[in-house]
């Protein structure tokens, strides 16, 4: 019984080593939660110059701003594995964006500054994507609200029948015209499947409890020559 207490103690000892070495120390460590906020259908990232390896979580889809804190003098942000190099000015109203398109993560830098970028998939019990091909049987059998999140020039090129316009950064002052579907099919949809995302994020915090997202948007839908409606 000793022994056993004794190889009990030792492995926690070694855990909790472990947890402290050199290596980890001064680390910011994920803690699962999604960085920043939702403003305007942008994500909006505070970061301080005094930051070290720090650990961002957002979501496919967010369309990225960086909020700059501290002395920084239009640093440069890279990602290199998303090809993205770029100046970010102190205002963040002028500050460009970055769309995360593809899960995974990713290193960065942003002037003296260094992390990584996790890019995770959304899951929700009130929300499921879906193919073009899934979108128009669900069309057909269920008769859901179906939104357009793109631009109106977008949506004037060509467009879901029936599709209601709501751009994703005017959704959040738009919900109210949402509200008898509250707890109704919905199906959402942009150009190729992100934007899409976010505006399902904000739907489903927002009380919405029947969410469709088209996975890769009227691109593929158009490609798989489903019907699209052209304003005149």
């Amino acid at each position: 019984m000793k022994r056993i207490s004794f190889f009990i103690i030792l492995i926690l000892v070694s855990c909790f080593l472990a947890g402290f070495s050199p290596e980890n120390a001064g680390a910011t460590k994920s803690d699962g939660k999604i960085s920043g906020e939702l403003k305007n259908g942008y994500r909006i990232i505070p970061v301080s110059n005094s930051d070290k390896n720090i650990h961002l979580n957002v979501y496919r889809g967010d369309y990225l701003k960086f909020k700059l804190n501290g002395s920084f003098r239009n640093p440069i942000l890279s990602i290199p594995a998303l090809s993205i190099s770029k100046n970010i000015p102190d205002s963040p109203e002028g500050a460009p964006y970055f769309k995360m398109k593809k899960a995974g993560t990713f290193e960065f830098t942003l002037g003296s500054v260094n992390g990584s970028i996790t890019v995770n998939d959304y899951h929700q019990l009130n929300y499921r994507e879906v193919t073009s091909r899934e979108a128009a049987g669900f069309i057909k059998s269920d008769h859901p609200l179906i939104l357009d999140v793109r631009t109106p020039a977008e949506y004037s090129r060509g467009h879901l029948k029936n599709a209601v316009l709501i751009p994703v950064q005017i959704l959040y002052a738009q919900l109210k015209e949402l509200s008898a579907y509250k707890e109704k099919d919905i199906l959402i949809y942009c150009a190729t499947g992100n934007r899409s995302t976010v505006a399902s994020k904000i739907l489903i915090d927002s009380g919405f409890t029947q969410i469709t997202n088209m996975r890769y948007g009227i691109v593929d839908w158009a490609a798989k020559k489903y019907p699209i409606i052209q304003q005149e």
